[in-house]
């Protein structure tokens, strides 16, 4: 008899239990991560964020889980819907609250509806799949939304399940590149010039920058990196979510899987960019310079982050989202996907119709991209 449970926080699920499940060292869906978000007050309701986890029960043993928030806005998903919730609101509904099924801040893709790789792990994804929008419709919710799902999941969700897709910037070892020389002779003459012209541009500075795992780095370097992150949202307008207790967390949970890489000058810290990695992956998050240097961000962000998995082995490089100039930089157009559930029918009838109009020009938007691309021999996007 399989049964459902709920859980405020996830610190009251077995972090061992969870982690098996996930069956992916992906670390954004571990149970540290999402339990250090919540230790050290990054999901709060200020921000809009209170946890509501699922789990799926065969009598005692835990086979089933979903990382799953009440979301009282759309902010920090990176799967826009502002718009589905303003028409919603106009027409006299409540759109918020809302169910997310997703990483918070990470528009990261991996394991959402976590079933272990056994041979009943597609059936009960189906079954979580199911679950969850039954759940919204119990509760009265208008909406859930499982965004940067694996495409391999996608298959667990019905037709009651509207599908939604967009384009990232990845970058990818084709197998046979061996170090940056190798990703520098794979780029067309123009664009292995510009990329040289960048770092020099660094170089000549004098700036002197490295790459660290995170539990290298002491407590006055988290301090500083996390300065440089709310530097950075502060000039843009934007919030802070993320605690400096959360970035020495990541330090220690995941030493040799978080890393930042440093610019310096005079051994004083000018810039940082924080990363995390999996066994084939690396993450670019988050950046800040308090000097304005030309070049720096591509070299922090973008070519620290490639040369490290060359000389790692790692096979991608996922840099967060959006940014057209990621492509002149050899990321190419990768495909995410996302599944929303409507609970209103003639309201999720409105949105598959701007759905279908939105994929056919989604689908141009690729072919074009890729006419762009920096490569010598040009990809198709995935």
């Amino acid at each position: 008899m399989l049964t459902l449970r709920s859980h405020e926080s996830i610190d009251d699920i077995d972090a061992t239990a969870w982690d098996a499940l996930a069956a992916d060292d992906n670390p954004f869906v571990a149970h540290a991560f999402l339990a250090g978000l919540e230790q050290t007050g990054c999901i709060r309701s200020a921000f809009g964020w209170r946890a509501q986890h699922l789990t799926l029960h065969d009598g005692d043993a835990l086979v089933g889980a979903v990382p799953l928030y009440v979301k009282a806005n759309s902010h920090g998903e990176y799967v826009f819907d502002w718009a589905w919730a303003d028409a919603w609101e106009r027409a006299g509904g409540d759109y918020y609250p809302k169910f997310l099924c997703a990483v918070p801040y990470s528009p990261v893709t991996g394991p959402r509806l976590l079933a272990g790789d056994g041979p009943d792990a597609d059936a009960r994804r189906a079954t979580l799949a199911k679950a969850l929008r039954e759940v919204t419709d119990r509760t009265g919710l208008s909406s859930a939304h499982v965004d940067f799902l694996r495409a391999e999941d996608t298959n667990a969700f019905d037709d009651a399940w509207l599908a939604r897709s967009d384009w990232q910037f990845q970058w990818r070892n084709p197998g046979d590149w061996r170090d940056f020389r190798d990703y520098l002779d794979a780029l067309t003459h123009k664009r292995r010039n510009a990329v040289r012209h960048e770092r020099a541009q660094v170089a000549a500075t004098g700036l002197e920058c490295e790459f660290r795992d995170g539990g290298s780095l002491d407590a006055g370097e988290w301090r500083t990196l996390h300065h440089l992150y709310t530097h950075t949202f502060d000039e843009k307008g934007n919030t802070p979510t993320l605690t400096q207790d959360f970035f020495r967390h990541l330090g220690t949970a995941f030493p040799r899987h978080s890393h930042v890489a440093f610019a310096r000058r005079a051994g004083g810290i000018v810039a940082g960019a924080l990363f995390l990695s999996s066994r084939d992956t690396l993450y670019g998050r988050y950046w800040g310079a308090f000097d304005q240097v030309p070049g720096l961000h591509f070299e922090l962000c973008y070519y620290q982050g490639i040369d490290y998995c060359l000389r790692h082995g790692l096979a991608r490089f996922e840099p967060g989202a959006q940014g057209l100039h990621k492509l002149a930089r050899g990321f190419l157009p990768t495909r995410t996907h996302s599944r929303h559930y409507i609970a209103d029918t003639r309201f999720r009838a409105v949105i598959r119709a701007s759905l279908e109009r939105e994929a056919a020009l989604l689908e141009a938007h690729g072919r074009e991209l890729c006419e762009h691309s920096p490569f010598a021999e040009r990809d198709a996007p995935t």
